[in-house]
């Protein structure tokens, strides 16, 4: 007799929403004037509707879920960190000046043939889904979030990294006139993130173009952001125009900015506090519950591999 060891974000095929309930609900909330329109205020935004933001919803994949509810859309579209565009939770409607088209993807390094792509064509090309992700920020505070996009390991495939090949570096806009939080002497602008090829290979890695069955919105990171579940959530770059592929290893924002707080690979530990707070337990966003924090934020039996014989590194944040 065989048998199947569930992993960890799997569910039962019976627990399953029938597709034509999840397809009516999604289709529920497309209709109306705008893809963003009703929520917290903010403008439509029907005005740059494209081909890819007609290509939501994206199918679901039922092995991505967790035990959590999803975090409510109004409370997720209100409370982000997008510090090109300010330092407070608030920075919704100043994201709105961020220019998503045209948008142009530049792939180059330790790849056979180094590339500009721009977004619709990389969204086409694509294995499009979506997927349920808890998002853990080293504030100590956490959402559930309904990323759609495709695995990092799709893009892997179209880059064709040399074998020297052993990180990939990330980086966002810099345009201090669009986004005039990027004046500031503070940051090191622009916002770079880094993780191993091994790490971009993993099942969990998801680059994001859109959430709750729509294009992303502009506060989230659009129109592409990484998403890393089992990090905390600053390595999880928003608004990316370059992904490097190097043999040395990226130093991110934070890390330049502060490494005594903020290191390269910045997975989730309860028990490793943050040198100012506690990482024990988290603030769950839209509930009034405060839960135990997991480590690797609840994927460890799906990545604590990519970590073995590096226990003399500093594998938390």
């Amino acid at each position: 007799m065989q048998y199947h060891r569930r992993k960890g974000w799997e569910l039962p095929e019976a627990q399953a929403t029938p597709e034509a309930l999840f397809l009516s609900r999604r289709s529920a909330l497309l209709a109306g004037a705008g893809l963003f329109a009703g929520v917290a205020g903010l403008p439509a935004r029907a005005d740059q509707q494209t081909e890819t933001d007609r290509l939501h919803p994206y199918p679901r994949n039922a092995a991505f879920t967790i035990e959590r509810d999803v975090t409510p859309e109004s409370i997720n579209a209100n409370y982000n960190n997008f510090y090109e565009f300010g330092g407070t939770k608030s920075v919704a409607s100043a994201a709105q000046a961020l220019k998503i088209r045209p948008w142009v993807l530049k792939i180059d390094g330790l790849v056979e043939t180094p590339r500009d792509i721009g977004i619709d064509d990389l969204i086409k090309s694509m294995p499009r889904e979506e997927r349920l992700y808890r998002h853990r920020c080293v504030e100590a505070w956490s959402m559930t979030i309904p990323w759609s996009g495709f695995p990092l390991r799709a893009l892997l495939d179209l880059a064709k990294p040399l074998s020297g090949a052993k990180y990939l570096r990330f980086e966002t806009f810099n345009d201090p006139k669009m986004a005039p939080a990027q004046r500031s002497p503070i940051y090191p602008w622009p916002y770079v993130e880094g993780v191993t090829i091994e790490e971009a290979a993993n099942d969990l890695a998801f680059l994001v173009t859109g959430a709750y069955g729509k294009p992303l919105a502009k506060q989230f990171g659009a129109p592409l952001r990484l998403a890393l579940p089992w990090k905390y959530g600053f390595k999880s770059i928003k608004s990316i125009v370059r992904i490097s592929f190097t043999d040395k290893r990226p130093v991110g924002l934070w890390e330049a900015l502060q490494p005594s707080e903020y290191g390269f690979w910045a997975n989730v530990n309860p028990k490793v506090d943050h040198p100012r707070w506690s990482q024990a337990s988290e603030r769950v966003l839209g509930t009034s519950e405060r839960v135990p924090t997991l480590l690797f934020n609840g994927y460890a039996e799906h990545v604590a591999e990519l970590y073995k014989g590096l226990e003399k590194e500093r594998l938390w944040a």
